[in-house]
């Protein structure tokens, strides 16, 4: 992983591990219907209710890892497991090549995948300029008599959804980083803690329940989205409640971090997140350079982080990821999981709007726009440890200030689904119609584009009561004054279709039973459906 984030560079020695890193892949979940009979057993009330909210179905890649194929791969001599993915129906394993190319022989194996490519029986030699054996090692400087958090938030337009009270509150927001020592003391976090706003959390890396302890990096990022200080630091969604995930082993680099991001991700899912926001990279910079991704590798479905991160996406999360900070490098094109088709990579620009030097670029290696879009990351307004206010660089700052805008946004609009929003950020952005691969789509308005004439137009229709016992009363306006709505069962059948006035915009359901159904209304140009509760 790269920490997204300027600072010192550090020359590291690396020692050779006699060890092989390999995922191994499964070909079936022979209990998978004891899960979808009781889906509550993996996946919190919450979760299921995004899923309803959002009509995405229930799929194999929900139910858990069957138990005994695990115990089976535990039990083989000299294999480790390291982290696990329902999703994708793996294990990270750790052995020789030989102990993990035995695994091929299990029945239930459909493959087995080596982190250092050249081992796989597939893989093709491609020439590649050497990765240099820097590591980025967090080195952050508190300013602390400099600035404060406005102008990030004010680029956005941000203080337009804050001024209209939408400040992330009931909007859950994970953050996977490296760690979060201090956010249970200092006073910038005071807000969240007073108010039971941090959820919990779990360190993957050492399977603690302790959160509050590894790299300050996550401190510094959560600070940009929750914290608060007044007259000094105003995070982007004070009042969203957060999740605190620590994936990332500070002492070495290595793939299991992949893995333990995407397990991380699958809980953040289990509680029913709405975004997942990460400012961790994965590229070059492995202690082990065999182990280092090429540009060819991002490409949105070859790298394990990034196709977790599109899982993550397909159950409705809004998933936020740094493009990057190797823009002054050799190889300045974004990491993973930025790569991911449905992940929004985060880029920085200056105060200024001025795309920042160390920003990574596009595309994408199959020649999508990234990054997508873009907020201040150069000197952007952070606490630390101590809840000094100070300021410092990276996309480490742009990815966590946008997702705290994101939540609010979602906060204003709560029918929306997470493609949507994602929809929306982009076309409110300045670059929309004319993108690159330095600024993406450019920088989102919050304010004007997406919250004064959105929130009119949003209300100029309405549904109640729901749920409802006899009649459904319609609130719109359009030319005609009339529109056309039809009922659906769960199934799709037609059930009811009537043209409705707005001087009589009432509905008798008194025909249904009782239970859920779908429901469409046109009128013109106005389009809505939803979801309605008989009872």
């Amino acid at each position: 992983m790269r920490y997204n984030f300027t600072f010192l560079l550090l020359l590291l020695s690396f020692s050779v591990f006699s060890q092989e890193e390999a995922w191994v892949y499964f070909n079936a979940k022979p209990n998978a219907q004891s899960f979808f009979n009781n889906p509550l057993t993996e996946l919190s009330q919450r979760a299921l209710d995004r899923r309803t909210n959002q009509n995405i179905a229930l799929g194999l890649n929900d139910a858990p890892i069957e138990a005994s194929f695990i115990d089976q791969v535990k039990s083989t001599t000299g294999i480790t497991v390291m982290a696990q993915s329902k999703w994708l129906n793996a294990l990270h394993i750790r052995g020789t090549q030989a102990n993990i190319n035995a695994l091929k022989t299990l029945s239930f194996v459909s493959k087995v995948d080596f982190a250092d490519k050249t081992l796989n029986s597939t893989a093709k030699k491609v020439s590649e300029a050497k990765t240099s054996q820097v590591k980025d090692k967090l080195k952050t400087t508190i300013d602390y008599a400099y600035g404060n958090s406005a102008s990030q938030i004010q680029m956005l337009n941000g203080q337009v959804l804050h001024q209209q009270n939408f400040t992330g509150e009931g909007k859950i927001i994970a953050v996977l980083d490296a760690g979060f020592p201090g956010v249970n003391t200092a006073s910038t976090f005071e807000n969240l803690r007073n108010n039971n706003r941090i959820l919990g959390g779990y360190d993957f890396t050492t399977r603690n329940a302790n959160f509050y302890a590894g790299d300050d990096h996550g401190t510094l990022v959560l600070s940009t989205m929750g914290g608060y200080k007044e007259n000094a630091l105003v995070g982007t969604a004070p009042n969203a409640s957060y999740y605190l995930f620590i994936t990332e082993i500070d002492a070495v680099e290595n793939p299991v971090e992949e893995s333990l991001w995407v397990e991380a991700a699958e809980r953040a899912d289990a509680l029913g997140v709405d975004i997942i926001t990460t400012s961790l990279g994965y590229f070059g910079d492995r202690t082990e350079p065999r182990y280092n991704h090429t540009y060819s590798d991002m490409n949105g479905t070859t790298n394990f982080v990034s196709r977790g991160a599109e899982i993550a996406f397909s159950k409705g999360i809004l998933v936020l990821a740094s493009a990057g900070n190797e823009g002054t490098k050799t190889e300045k094109h974004i990491g993973s999981p930025a790569d991911a088709v449905s992940v929004l990579a985060i880029g920085s620009v200056t105060a200024s709007k001025v795309k920042s030097g160390f920003s990574s670029i596009g595309p994408s290696y199959d020649n999508r726009i990234k990054p997508d879009v873009m907020a201040q990351g150069s000197s952007a307004v952070v606490s630390n440890t101590n809840g000094n206010i100070g300021v410092s660089d990276g996309t480490s700052f742009s990815c966590p200030i946008m997702a705290g805008m994101a939540a609010c946004l979602w906060q204003a609009f709560p029918s929306k689904t997470n493609k949507e929003i994602r929809q929306m950020i982009l076309q409110s952005a300045d670059r929309y119609s004319n993108p690159d691969n330095n600024y993406g789509y450019g920088i989102p308005n919050f304010g004007s584009t997406l919250s004064v004439d959105s929130f009119i137009v949003e209300t100029t229709f309405s549904i109640y009561p729901n749920p409802v016992k006899t009649s459904l009363n319609f609130s719109f306006v359009n030319e005609s004054n009339t529109g056309l709505v039809t009922i659906y069962s769960v199934l799709g059948q037609k059930l009811i279709e009537e043209t409705i006035t707005s001087l009589n915009p009432v509905l008798s359901v008194q025909s249904l039973q009782n239970g859920l159904y779908f429901y469409s209304f046109d009128a013109g140009n106005l389009h809505k459906t939803g979801k309605i509760i008989k009872q």
